[in-house]
């Protein structure tokens, strides 16, 4: 019998309680919008957007004479037209720094980029419903983007980083002290991740029978919902599998017994958690770099593109809808295949 419910069906439920809640702050328009782009976006991307117009509406009510005249629940939609691209200049201002409930807040472009978008889709829906009859959110252009270089393990990078989750020399007395318990487990879900490029919460939401070890490909499910099969090499199933051993003798929490990857609280491991080791055995390695669980999945994805320079591969298996989304990334090696190109074809033999 399955007492565990599926990882990424107990988010959405979480997502939609919380969902709940921030449209109970907002005016009761919203509700249309966020029913109206329910069938194309997750409800992780949805929240997102709740909570950013929800900063948009605080800001309109505290900066704009109009909006503070009365509360954010009883905004009429008609509100909407009498905000001008300077309110929305203004507000992209205001977010570059601010308080709320006496903590700091800043954004970058990236996190203005993001405001920005959630906004403008937002405008766009009642535009092109027909419900309001101008657009100032259209009018404001998104901030330009730097590109960022791609921060990743180098080869001996990634070697060190598994031999020290292994040996735990550089970790901290209190450190060290659950490092034994929970060696063989980071070694599997680092080697994991190195191994295959998977997300984070693809690696979180892994139940046990997700894992096929005569095949050894796990089924997943990728970000648009969909699930796939990812292969993994020898490397990667034999620390599975010494993970597995230990697994089956730890007895999981109610309702956490499909779960793949364990907490110390014998629940299923969170993605913070996940983060936080990552970040843990990462700083031993390098001080440099910052390295996430996204930077393991770039260091997979540039060595998968060096040893096969098939970009479509990479896509694929690193789950881009989009392959220009995957080239924008590994922009840098094509410049260097390409370079490649040019001293490969000899025209005449000197």
């Amino acid at each position: 019998m399955e007492n565990s419910k599926n990882y990424h069906d107990e988010q959405n439920n979480i997502n939609t309680l919380r969902m709940r809640e921030v449209l109970s702050t907002l005016p009761p328009f919203c509700k249309q919008f966020f029913r109206g782009i329910q069938e194309y976006t997750s409800s992780r991307t949805r929240l997102a957007y709740a909570y950013d117009i929800r900063v948009f509406f605080e800001f309109m009510h505290s900066h704009n004479s109009i909006c503070s005249k009365m509360e954010i629940t009883d905004f009429p939609i008609t509100i909407l037209e009498q905000i001008t691209r300077e309110d929305i200049e203004e507000y992209l201002e205001y977010i570059t720094y601010y308080i709320k409930d006496g903590k700091e807040y800043t954004n970058n472009e990236r996190g203005k980029k993001r405001k920005l978008s959630a906004l403008k889709s937002f405008y766009n829906y009642f535009f092109c419903m027909e419900i309001i009859s101008s657009n100032p959110a259209a009018l404001v252009p998104l901030p330009k983007l730097h590109e960022k270089e791609i921060v990743r393990l180098d080869v001996d990078e990634v070697a060190i980083l598994l031999d020290q989750v292994e040996d735990g020399t550089k970790l901290t007395k209190s450190q060290l002290k659950y490092h034994n318990k929970t060696k063989i487990r980071d070694v599997a879900l680092l080697t994991l991740l190195l191994g295959t490029g998977i997300r984070v919460s693809e690696c979180v939401g892994l139940d046990i029978n997700d894992v096929d070890f005569k095949n050894n490909g796990i089924k997943i499910r990728r970000k648009g919902g969909y699930e796939t099969v990812i292969y993994f090499s020898e490397e990667v199933s034999e620390a599975l599998h010494d993970y597995l051993e230990k697994r089956h003798h730890i007895i999981p929490l109610e309702g956490h017994e499909n779960a793949f990857f364990l907490s110390i609280q014998n629940r299923r491991i969170t993605v913070r958690a996940v983060e936080n080791l990552v970040k843990k055995y990462a700083s031993t390695v390098t001080s440099l770099k910052k390295i996430t669980p996204h930077k393991l999945r770039s260091t997979y994805g540039t060595t998968l593109y060096q040893e096969t320079g098939d970009i479509y591969l990479v896509a694929d298996v690193l789950g881009h809808k989009d392959v220009n989304t995957t080239k924008k990334h590994y922009a840098a090696q094509e410049e260097s295949r390409r370079r490649m190109a040019a001293s490969a074809v000899k025209l005449r033999e000197k």
